[in-house]
């Protein structure tokens, strides 16, 4: 896939502009699952995103604005649903699949990566993003710039997110883990000191980066591979269809790009502009 590199860093006040500007902009809704009949097109749909990540899901006075979000509000309104018929819900990296096991929401699009493991639990659509995983230090932080790095060092992720363990189990290297309840808990305990270094995708420290650009650093040397997908409940093969159906067409005529030109184009990392290569429907 092609990917575009954008050599500046966008402000915090750039980054709530953007937000403000971007689409699926509907009123937050409260937690509860939606009517839909299977159809599409029914009273509302639930849909789980974050909250509390910039350029993706960022609950914004009572609106949730970002990539994730006009992903799924594309989505949506190709199931039939316009954009006030959405109920937002928050979904944490932990609770994701307790949220669709349970009904809570009817979908989930919050930086939710496709693994075997999750498969066994939930159904997924997608990919409509392929990110990379990276390294988020203090600003004036030079001597990590490589999972190598991290050797020794106390390292921070979210509850639920596998990304830490990528680096500690998957790649052997020796770094103590700090489990936080979300990112902003992560970034919280970088800045003052407790942890040397933030991973997760690229995507989600480009972010906190260009809201804090003073604060924090980003290593900008990717690795691994994260495959954003459409959490649904087990037994959706007909919905993943129709979803991955809408996720073609939102590349096709360029609502995708315009989205990540929205959510990252002055941001310093390098996100890809060609669509990914869907998964089949169990």
């Amino acid at each position: 896939m092609r990917a575009r590199r954008i050599n500046s860093v966008l402000g915090g006040a750039a980054v709530l502009a953007l937000a403000l500007t971007a689409c699926g902009t509907a009123d937050v809704g409260d937690t509860g699952s939606g009517d839909d009949n299977g159809d599409g097109g029914g009273d509302t749909i639930t849909i789980g995103v974050k909250y509390d990540q910039p350029g993706l899901g960022l609950d914004e006075g009572g609106t949730p604005v970002g990539f994730d979000v006009d992903v799924a509000t594309y989505i949506a309104e190709e199931l039939g649903y316009s954009a006030d018929q959405i109920e937002w819900t928050e979904a944490a990296s932990a609770n994701r699949e307790s949220f669709l096991q349970q009904g809570t929401v009817d979908m989930i699009a919050a930086t939710y990566s496709i693994t075997d493991e999750r498969r066994e639990v939930v159904d997924f659509a997608g990919p409509y993003y392929v990110a990379q995983q990276d390294i988020l230090t203090q600003a004036d932080n030079t001597d990590i710039n490589s999972p190598e790095d991290l050797e020794g060092k106390v390292l921070c992720s979210a509850s639920g997110s596998r990304s830490a363990n990528n680096i500690t189990e998957d790649m052997e290297i020796d770094a103590e883990l700090r489990e936080a309840g979300n990112y902003s808990e992560c970034l919280e305990l970088l800045n003052n000191g407790t942890v040397d270094a933030v991973t997760t995708d690229n995507t989600i420290l480009a972010g906190f980066a260009a809201q804090n650009p003073d604060d924090f650093r980003m290593v900008n040397n990717p690795f691994g591979e994260e495959q954003y997908g459409v959490g649904l409940p087990a037994d959706s093969t007909e919905r993943c269809e129709e979803i991955n159906a809408a996720i073609t067409k939102m590349w096709e005529d360029g609502s995708a790009t315009e989205y990540l030109e929205s959510a990252f184009g002055e941001t310093d990392f390098a996100y890809e502009e060609s669509a990914p290569e869907l998964a089949d429907c169990a």
